[in-house]
């Protein structure tokens, strides 16, 4: 069943209307029509069953058959900080990071940082990301759009993720696995985690060490060394699971 999102406005109590880009969606890519079946969100935690009334030029009508709570956002807010990598990357970046459960993205300009980007690619790339997050999060199902959060340079970004209960920073030269099951296993019990993924290169020493005094926490992805767009979906793929049911009562990750 498709799924859009919609302002809580536009949902009336036994009604509700689709405007926008999704009209012109509904009615000329996907041809549907009266009487076929959706499923709308406004991000507030329910799921509502409809069933289209009327498509009309620049609206959709919807008759509203039931409301459920959303069963597909994890109990913990994961905000994923990703160094800006090359090329289109950030887009792949984008796309699994939403799928996976993540509840904000944060592009980060960090040292080693190929791109750079001014004030006006900056407001475009931003609202290309955050078209690539809305699809996803259609795709896979999510109960809201999660936000991506304009540039911050390192610093910014270190600050931002205060708020965090948990922050923690994949880094190829700490390989003690055993520490990072453990970590992660306490912070998948925590309600919010904040990754730091580097660029093309890694963070500098430097970085990392600015992270740490800041109480991030190091952690390892295994022997290999990942690229920055598989590093991101790497750990938030092992968080998943551990939040989902993979964590044991002790706290480690597997037992």
């Amino acid at each position: 069943m498709y799924r859009f999102f919609v302002p809580a406005e536009q949902i009336y109590g036994e009604y509700a209307e689709i405007t926008g880009d999704d009209v012109n969606h509904i009615r000329n890519a996907l041809r549907m029509g009266r009487g076929e079946k959706v499923v709308i969100s406004a991000g507030r935690g329910s799921d509502y069953y409809c069933i289209i009334r009327d498509v009309e030029s620049d609206r959709i009508v919807l008759d509203l058959e039931r409301e459920e709570p959303v069963r597909t956002e994890l109990p913990v807010s994961i905000v994923l900080f990703q160094s800006l990598p090359k090329s289109d990357k950030m887009e792949q970046i984008v796309q699994k990071a939403v799928e996976l459960g993540v509840s904000e993205i944060v592009p980060m300009q960090t040292r080693r940082s190929v791109v750079r980007l001014d004030e006006k690619k900056a407001a475009n790339k931003l609202k290309r990301w955050q078209a690539i997050a809305e699809a996803a999060a259609k795709q896979s199902g999510r109960g809201f759009v999660p936000n991506v959060h304009e540039v911050l340079a390192f610093g910014e970004a270190l600050k931002y993720a205060e708020r965090l209960q948990y922050r923690i920073i994949p880094y190829e030269l700490f390989n003690d696995m055993k520490s990072t099951m453990a970590t992660v296993g306490k912070a998948c019990k925590g309600k919010s985690i904040g990754i730091f993924i580097g660029p093309e290169g890694g963070f500098e020493r430097s970085e990392a060490e600015q992270a740490l005094e800041m109480g991030a926490e190091p952690v390892s992805l295994g022997r290999r060394i990942l690229r920055t767009e598989t590093a991101g979906p790497a750990i938030l793929s092992v968080l998943m699971f551990c939040i989902e049911g993979g964590i044991e009562e002790n706290g480690s990750l597997f037992g």
